[in-house]
């Protein structure tokens, strides 16, 4: 192991039509609500727990930065196949805990059957569903955040 292997880019997880397809996903459901959301891809998730992981991950992207604190974060470990969502302040005290866990349930059973990316555009549709109840677009609305998929080591 040399010392620059630190440095090697991320495993590609996603074809380039897989990535386009998540990130017109994300783009798709934030036309409609004034929420964003981000999808965070890394190799494992050591020594920690994956709700503990996306909340530092979130911290670190300052997704608790926007205007209306509706953030929401989905993060995946593909080789540990831990994932969690986490949502902002705003959108969680409106949809609450047990949402959160039925998303990451559905996901978990789609990557049960290998189906990663449909698995990813389908949560992405409905985390975008819930945002768009109580966050709906208006005129004002601007993308707080970056759209691309964020992968790390």
């Amino acid at each position: 192991m040399s010392i620059f292997s630190f440095f090697s880019k991320p495993k590609n997880w996603f074809s380039v039509e897989e990535n386009q397809a998540i990130v017109e996903a994300i783009r798709v459901a934030e036309k409609r609500t004034s929420g964003e959301i981000r999808l965070f891809v890394e190799s494992k998730c050591s020594y920690v727990n994956a709700l503990d992981r996306a909340a530092e991950i979130f911290f670190g992207l300052k997704m608790d930065k926007t205007e209306d604190r509706n953030g929401v974060l989905l993060y995946i470990a593909m080789k540990d196949r831990q994932l969690a969502v986490f949502g902002d302040k705003g959108i969680h005290e409106k949809v609450g805990t047990e949402f959160w866990n039925n998303e990451v349930k559905q996901m978990l059973s789609s990557f049960s059957k290998e189906n990663y990316t449909e698995a990813i555009v389908k949560i992405i549709e409905q985390i975008g569903d819930a945002l768009v109840v109580h966050f709906p677009y208006e005129n004002e609305d601007k993308n707080e955040l970056p759209d691309d998929i964020v992968f790390g080591r």
